[in-house]
């Protein structure tokens, strides 16, 4: 068994009998979430009753027997302020993003696997005004909103049977139906990205999302490869033309090597010839922050708007 601590996977002490009792440890688990694995479907993905999210994989697809992944959860999620206590943002930075957040900025959290980009969205989140009706829409439950008016969706996989399947592109479809103020999608990862950029470009200004990458540029380009994955005859320069026009800011998240999450980058999207194109407003290089001033004034009314002070 290997546990994460502070960032950093350890191995413990603890160990299974043999791999048969592991395989019960996982039946145990899946049973009462009406789930199972066998050899005909050696893959699973499941969510426990306290959120926790369950992967499994067994043989023939994990070579040297069944893998089992549990990712828990706390049961609040990190709020901006003990974001900053962490290190993942700077104080400046956290009334920056909050600002943007309030201005109705449509924001993409762009990272790789573990760098806390859900985390950073929870977070950003939390900004948004208590008056406004928020639906969210995950693979699995993740997200803690704390607003009053929250509209939770997740997708289903398919029955043992292969039917029943509710993906997340259509949960954003029917979110259009529902008069939410604001989407969050907790990730993108397929064609859902065109309906989502859809939806941020024609008056659900202000949502947030995930994405992974590496960078805001490669965030950009992979928004533009799952939205050509919807399969609609939509050439490549309308969606990159959807793209410059649906959001407004990436927040880049890495994961460091002493197991630290940290946000990296913030860009502006702007439209470039031959499509959108990023405008770096703050970067985190060696451990120091730096802001590349001037800030452009067009963005510098809509948060002075909002109540956003400019310091320096």
């Amino acid at each position: 068994v290997w546990v994460e601590r502070r960032g950093r996977i350890e191995r413990t002490d603890v160990a299974f009998a043999d791999e048969r009792a592991l395989r019960h440890a996982i039946e145990r688990i899946l049973a009462p979430l009406g789930r199972r694995v066998d050899e005909a479907t050696p893959l699973c993905d499941a969510r426990l009753p306290d959120g926790s999210r369950v992967n499994v994989v067994i043989p023939p697809l994990a070579l040297d027997g069944p893998v089992l992944t549990i990712r828990r959860f706390r049961r609040r999620g990190l709020g901006p302020d003990e974001l900053v206590a962490a290190g993942t943002i700077d104080p400046a930075l956290r009334d920056f993003l909050c600002a943007c957040v309030r201005a109705r900025l449509t924001i993409l959290v762009s990272g790789g696997t573990g760098s806390g980009k859900t985390t950073t969205l929870g977070a950003l989140s939390s900004f948004i005004p208590d008056g406004e009706r928020i639906v969210t829409i995950e693979d699995a439950a993740e997200l803690r909103l704390r607003q009053p008016h929250v509209v939770r969706l997740e997708a289903r996989p398919p029955s043992l049977e292969g039917r029943g399947e509710v993906t997340i592109r259509r949960l954003v479809r029917n979110a259009l139906r529902m008069r939410p103020d604001r989407i969050i999608v907790g990730e993108v990862r397929g064609g859902e990205a065109l309906d989502m950029l859809s939806a941020m470009a024609s008056g659900h200004d202000g949502s947030l999302s995930t994405v992974h990458a590496g960078s805001p540029e490669e965030a950009l380009r992979r928004v533009e490869t799952l939205a050509l994955m919807a399969d609609v005859a939509l050439p490549h320069a309308a969606i990159r033309e959807q793209v410059a026009s649906a959001i407004d800011l990436v927040v880049h998240q890495r994961r460091e090597r002493d197991g630290g999450r940290r946000v990296v980058a913030v860009a502006q999207v702007v439209r470039a010839v031959g499509g959108p194109a990023t405008r770096e407003l703050y970067v985190r290089r060696d451990g120091r922050a730096r802001w590349r001033a001037p800030l452009p004034d067009g963005l510098v009314e809509r948060l002075v708007a909002v109540g956003w002070e400019r310091r320096g």
